[in-house]
Parts: structure tokens; sequence; C-alpha cells
């Protein structure tokens, strides 16, 4: 079966291939907002933490020649903007709106000055990027077997998620988790430490959305470029919400929007043939994933129930 050309079954692997992958970056964004939020911290912050984990990623992984190490130093410099959230939000009680949002602007000021001192002034090492991974017999299966070779950290978004999942609902952590993300009060009552679950969820959190922004320089394309996770960050949360705060519906929703990017990306390729012309303008096709996040918050907004206490101070005694 032909399509454009080219063999429909490949075609359709590749773009599946593609989807599992494009979710990733989302993936990791929302189980991020999910420890955050259930344990009663709105994060908006993911985008800043994202953009800044991938600089920190590409210029660590860049100097050590080494892209293991590279995600090690995503994951810290995510954490330690985490940790500020989490200080402002818990110990300063400021608006955790309001906190997110000064993330987002230092993430894209701080990483905009290193780019032009490091990266622009042209001494910086020789990029790495990390290999792909195949799973052992399964990625020889012809045509099919391509699903199966995948980088890294699109696995680990996979395992993340499942671990989260058992975590969330089958662990005391992920109890005491969700306890004082819809009632803290009652859960300092029976001896809960609310201020030290908030805080350790959020830098949790944190290392999570570290590993999101090294896909985007260590996995992906190699490389750093001011802004580069072009709104990855409000994307993911908008699977969190569409997934209503669970870790299989965020992958689910985060895969939806990763199949929009893959079908962008494979339009715009069949598209260079002149056997195949969809008459939809490449701009279009770019926007397809934004669009579908505007579409998918019109429609659950009012209908997804966040946790109780989420973006909720907590004082104790009162």
């Amino acid at each position: 079966m032909q399509i454009c050309g080219t063999d429909f079954w490949v075609t359709l692997i590749n773009l599946l291939s593609n989807t599992l992958e494009f979710a990733a970056p989302l993936t990791l964004g929302a189980l991020c907002g999910l420890f955050c939020e259930r344990s009663g911290v709105v994060n908006i912050g993911i985008e800043g933490l994202m953009l800044t984990s991938a600089f920190f990623g590409f210029i660590v992984g860049s100097y050590s020649q080494n892209p293991w190490v590279g995600i090690i130093g995503a994951v810290i410099s995510s954490v330690v903007l985490s940790g500020l959230h989490a200080v402002l939000s818990i110990r300063f009680k400021v608006d955790q709106i309001i906190s997110g949002t000064v993330i987002n602007i230092l993430a894209v000021g701080l990483t905009g000055y290193l780019n032009r001192l490091f990266v622009d002034s042209g001494t910086l090492p020789a990029a790495v990027t990390l290999p792909k991974l195949g799973i052992p017999g399964l990625d020889q299966i012809p045509v099919l077997g391509a699903l199966f070779v995948q980088p890294p950290i699109t696995w680990l978004a996979v395992i993340l998620v499942l671990v989260a999942n058992y975590v969330m609902y089958f662990t005391r952590w992920g109890l005491r988790t969700r306890a004082v993300g819809e009632n803290p009060g009652a859960a300092d009552t029976v001896g809960i430490n609310v201020y030290f679950m908030r805080y350790a969820n959020v830098l949790i959190g944190g290392a999570i959305a570290g590993l999101a922004g090294a896909y985007f320089t260590l996995e992906s394309t190699g490389t750093f470029e001011t802004g580069m996770t072009h709104g990855s960050g409000f994307i993911a949360l908008a699977a969190l919400i569409f997934g209503k705060w669970t870790p299989l519906g965020l992958w689910g929703a985060a895969l939806l929007f990763g199949l929009s990017q893959g079908l962008s990306i494979t339009f715009q390729a069949l598209q260079q043939s002149s056997d195949c012309q969809f008459g939809v303008s490449k701009d279009v096709l770019v926007m397809l994933p934004y669009i579908l996040t505007i579409l998918v918050l019109a429609g659950v907004v009012g209908r997804a129930v966040a946790p109780a206490a989420d973006g909720q101070v907590y004082e104790k005694g009162r």
C-alpha cells in the first residue's frame, strides 16, 4: 500500500515512533506538575524549568563530553530552580502563579545571557547526544521494530509514568501527598508534615522536569537555542489538566499532543513530494499542537477538578 509514493505501513510506524518520542518531554513536564499540584503547589514554571535544564544539560554535556553527565547537570539546575519556587510559595507564601511566572522570566533571561556568553562565543566543545536504545528482540521485527528503538529519555518517560502511578496510588508517600493536596489541615492533625511533603514533591517534580529539558538538547537536537522549548511546558500543563491529574491520564493526553506534532512533521514530509499536496500551509501544520492545546483546554475547563487545596497557602494552626 502506497501513500504519496511511500509505503503506508512504514509511514504509519514512523508516525507512531515520532509520537512516542515527541510525547516524552510533555509527559515528563506533566509529571512534574502532577507531583507539585497533588501536594497543593501550583507550578506554572515548568516551561522555565525545562528551558533552564535544557541549557545546563547541553553545557555540562559538551564540556564533559558525556551526555549522561549532561543529564545530571540538567536535573540539578531544575531542582535548584524548583527549590526557589518552593521557598517562595511555601516559606514566604508568595502567590504561586506569580512565583511560577518569576521562574519562567528568570529562565528566559538567564539562558539567553549564558547562551550568548558560552554558545555564541564559538569556544564550546563539540556537542554530545544520547544514543538510541532498542528493546532486544522486538527491535528486530521488520518495519514494526522501528517503534521499539527510542532514545533513553523517551523510554524513561514511559517508565516514570508507571512508577508515578504506583507511587501515587499504592504507597504511603502517595497517600500523604494526596492528603496534603486535598486537605492539609486534616493531614496535619494525623501527624503528616505538610511543609515537608510540599517541599519534597516540588523538588521531585523539578528533577523530572530536568529530564524533560535534557530531552531537547541531549536527545532531540544536540544543540541549544534561546527559547527552544517553544511552550512545551504550558502544553504539559494542558496535558496534566486534560489527564485529570492522574499519571495514566496525563500520559494519554501527552500522546495525543505528541500525535498532533507527529502528524505535523509527517504531513510536511509528504508534501515535499509533488504527488502529494494537501493544500494546507506549512505554517498551519506547525500550529497543529498549539491549536489542539487550545481546543483541549476549552473543552475541559470547568469539568476537570483539581486537588481541593491546589494553590492554597497553608499555615499551621489555622
